[in-house]
């Protein structure tokens, strides 16, 4: 991180958890944009002097709709932007689900509904 140090536009935070909000906005560029779809359970602790000194944005936004997801999915892929994700079944939900409380995970998990659902003939 300390090599990415105020070289970002921008950063979409999908982070739901309690981290430290500030080593992320010391990635992004002066006038750096950092959005919040994630919710974390607790308050943040985000140290103005990290927004106002460079005039960095952070701002929230609720997930939208087919449109916008769309948009947000050809946009990436014009870009080579993708997402580090642990495909599961939907058989293995349950251990999946206790990874999460165990905190054994470190990418998101997509579960992989279509394959789980396509039946085999004998």
């Amino acid at each position: 991180m300390r090599a990415a140090t105020g070289t970002i536009d921008g950063i979409i935070n999908t982070v739901s958890a309690n981290i430290p909000i500030a080593p992320l906005l010391g990635l992004l560029k002066p006038n750096g944009k950092m959005i919040l779809v994630g919710l974390p359970e607790k308050p943040m602790e985000i140290p103005p002097f990290a927004l106002v000194a460079t005039s960095k944005t952070l701002a929230g936004s609720c997930i939208g709709g087919m449109a916008d997801t769309q948009e947000m999915i050809d946009l990436a892929a014009k870009h080579g932007v993708a997402a580090d994700v642990e495909v599961v079944s939907a058989d293995d939900v349950n251990a999946a689900m206790e990874r999460l409380a165990r905190a054994d995970v470190r990418y998101r998990f997509v579960i992989d509904i279509g394959n789980t659902l396509k039946t085999t003939t004998v």
